[in-house]
């Protein structure tokens, strides 16, 4: 349990004083200074005030160490985001951050793809990963780079670097956008998404690339959800088939209007 560590780091987080808790939620100083010591337990009504007072759910103040999660997770958190508010368990992001205490942008290449579908979790797995930022990017949000294989999300082209936002709870997910998903199965895939989590308990992933076939994603097997930010590449796009197409009946046409243009000049001679 972690009620009595919680209400401490949340006051000191917020820069609050026992008395000032004590105040807000109209009970002793040395009453609060009894939960966050360990020395005295909170009743249901107690419990209730605290949840109010920091925004912040029962069983996330109870049953998860806040000081372990990282700053974007505990801003979502306090902006409303709390995912036991909605019944579902509360996903812990492991996450590296910067001499200047900012979160680092973590990288994910081709090869280390493998190790991250066991290792996300892991913040020792997670800190051996390379970082950057990006100066245009919020800091106040959590940003992961993975680098895509393939041809399905053409013309974003193979060995692309796609950045994604890190997205707590799922049902935020938006139709018809792309997003980074790490799977149960598939490790991380790159896909446009339609969310069907609250209805049927699914998402339904397509491709860029018409090629291949659209299919369902159970929610129990999604890992982790990153919605699509932008991407990095060595290469240019390639011209697609409908480009193509669309330059060649521009050709074709501006063809016939010079033809009618000559018949026109011989008919006004």
């Amino acid at each position: 349990m972690y009620f009595s560590s919680n209400i401490k780091f949340l006051r000191k987080h917020r820069g609050r004083t026992q008395d000032d808790v004590a105040f807000a939620l109209n009970m002793k100083r040395s009453t609060l200074s009894g939960y966050e010591n360990e020395v005295s337990e909170p009743n249901l009504e107690a419990l209730i005030a605290f949840s109010k007072y920091f925004g912040i759910a029962i069983d996330t103040l109870v049953k998860v160490d806040l000081s372990t999660i990282s700053m974007s997770q505990l801003s979502q958190l306090e902006r409303g985001f709390d995912p036991y508010l909605k019944g579902n368990g509360l996903r812990v992001l492991a996450t590296t951050v910067s001499p200047d205490n900012h979160e680092n942008i973590e990288l994910v290449t081709e090869r280390a793809k493998a190790g991250y579908a066991t290792g996300f979790a892991d913040p020792e797995y997670i800190k051996v990963l390379p970082t950057f930022s990006m100066p245009f990017l919020s800091r106040d949000r959590k940003y992961r780079t993975f680098q895509i294989s393939g041809d399905s999300m053409l013309p974003i082209p193979d060995g692309s670097y796609v950045t994604g936002e890190y997205v707590l709870d799922w049902t935020y997910v938006r139709n018809g956008q792309p997003y980074i998903i790490l799977t149960q199965d598939d490790g991380i895939v790159f896909k446009i998404v339609e969310n069907k989590i609250e209805s049927e308990g699914k998402l339904t992933l397509s491709s860029l690339n018409p090629l291949y076939k659209p299919y369902d994603l159970a929610a129990a097997d999604i890992k982790e959800v990153w919605r699509f930010v932008h991407y990095i590449s060595a290469e240019m796009p390639q011209r697609s088939e409908n480009t193509l197409r669309e330059e060649q009946l521009l050709q074709t046409v501006q063809e016939l209007q010079r033809k009618v243009e000559e018949i026109q000049l011989k008919l006004n001679l």
